[in-house]
């Protein structure tokens, strides 16, 4: 019994032996796979590459996969390197360790295969003429500040995917569905049915970037709560906008960036039911609906387009009525008066030290000759012609004019997309706005798809 004790002992365990090197091989051979994006891997033809991200979005999406390949070729050394007499727990361990990475590795490939493969679908020109607008966002501030960002950065791309209303992934933070790696470049989520690029939500997800970018994540909120302490708001009052400041931020930036008719847009985008446009969410990151609107009317105030600012709280004022009941905090509905007129005073009027002692509204310029240019874009584009010099942020709101003066959608799509982004053969109509310190958006030749050995 004790032989064959022995025996049963040796061959069971040369089964291990041989189950976990199979385990290990397996792993192995999947494990430095997807370390190189290409346009010709993700699937775009010649005639796709005008509409594609560009040469630059794909070498910074490639440095950080082959960032986590190293990782994952430390880890393969790691589970190479373990003795003979490991224990089985330890070389299990070192092969989570090498899964962990390849998850990482899988993850981030697959996001950013989805977000450049788009470009060889029907989506592709719409992509691109959000990407043109985006990239005007940009310039528009490097025009008034040239020196306001440091070196070049890579401007947002744009991507479909299911959801209820656009989304940003703002460069530099970490994604959880990326298991905690940061974002190289600016991604903004346009939900499938708003893929016409003349929504003012999507000025609202630029500005989102052009906060973090500008470095006034911070500044911002610490002078909101500054200002609110020093006029005695009370506590909680004070902890809500500060909690707040990035979608205010976003609002009071879309606004700069499209005039009037983004506030108009951004009032539509917003208007629901009244159980929820008067309800408050403990811990919200976005202002009680009720209030925004509020907000954006001040900051037109200000800009000086205070007729658009009556009627759009007049229209707001019809549609909600908090006597008939509403689910706000009575401190925040009972100070709205006081404090909206100072946090829109701080956040874009005064001067900020990460914008070298500038306020917002002279980092991203709007005035009444914007608005007119806007307001005859609107009717050249409601007889079906692409206003010629009109920037393309300004061409969004110049739709929403366009629509209300009766344009077809189908048309008014028809004639953007010639504008922003003109199919191979049509008369280009690309745009030449003000580029320092924005890496260019012009996509480069396709590179040769080599993909890398396991």
């Amino acid at each position: 019994m004790d032989g064959n004790a022995a025996r049963m002992r040796g061959a069971s365990g040369q089964t291990l032996a041989r189950f976990l090197d199979a385990k290990r091989r397996g792993l192995a051979s999947r494990a430095r796979r997807l370390v190189e994006l290409t346009p010709r891997s993700v699937g775009l033809r010649p005639e796709d590459r005008p509409f594609s991200a560009s040469a630059a979005h794909f070498a910074a999406a490639n440095r950080r996969l082959q960032a986590i390949d190293r990782a994952v070729r430390e880890r393969l050394r790691a589970l190479a390197g373990l003795p003979a007499d490991a224990s089985v727990d330890d070389r299990l361990l070192a092969m989570a360790m090498v899964e962990r990475e390849v998850d990482r590795s899988r993850r981030a490939f697959g996001l950013f295969f989805e977000v450049f493969a788009q470009r060889g679908t029907a989506f592709a020109r719409p992509l691109a003429a959000h990407d043109a607008i985006a990239r005007d966002c940009y310039a528009a501030v490097t025009a008034a500040a040239p020196t306001i960002f440091t070196g070049t950065i890579l401007p947002p791309v744009t991507y479909l995917e299911h959801g209820y209303s656009p989304a940003t992934m703002r460069r530099g933070v970490t994604l959880a569905r990326l298991l905690g790696e940061t974002n190289p470049f600016p991604l903004i989520r346009i939900p499938f049915d708003r893929d016409r690029p003349w929504q003012a939500v999507f000025l609202h997800e630029v500005a989102h970037n052009l906060q973090a970018d500008l470095g006034l994540w911070v500044e911002m909120r610490n002078a909101v709560v500054v200002r609110l302490t020093e006029m005695s708001a009370h506590a909680r009052v004070t902890s809500v906008f500060g909690r707040w400041q990035k979608e205010i931020f976003a609002d009071l930036a879309a606004l700069l960036l499209g005039g009037p008719a983004a506030a108009w847009g951004m009032a539509e985008f917003l208007s629901h039911p009244a159980d929820k446009v008067l309800t408050y969410r403990p811990g919200g990151a976005h202002p009680t609906s009720y209030l925004r609107v509020p907000i954006m009317a001040e900051m037109l105030r200000r800009m000086g387009f205070a007729q658009d600012a009556a009627e759009m709280l007049g229209v707001w004022t019809r549609l909600y009525n908090p006597r008939r009941g509403h689910r706000i905090p009575r401190v925040l509905l009972g100070s709205a008066r006081e404090v909206i007129p100072a946090v829109v005073d701080e956040m874009a009027f005064q001067p900020k030290r990460a914008l070298a002692e500038r306020a917002l509204v002279s980092v991203i310029p709007f005035g009444r000759r914007d608005q007119a240019a806007i307001r005859r874009g609107g009717i050249l584009l409601a007889r079906g012609r692409a206003p010629p010099d009109l920037p393309p942020r300004f061409l969004v709101s110049a739709c929403r004019y366009a629509l209300e003066a009766g344009a077809a959608p189908h048309d008014l799509g028809r004639v953007m997309l010639g504008r922003l982004a003109p199919a191979q053969g049509a008369p280009s109509a690309r745009l030449a706005t003000a580029r320092r310190g924005v890496a260019s958006p012009a996509p480069s030749a396709p590179v040769p798809f080599k993909p890398k050995a396991a």
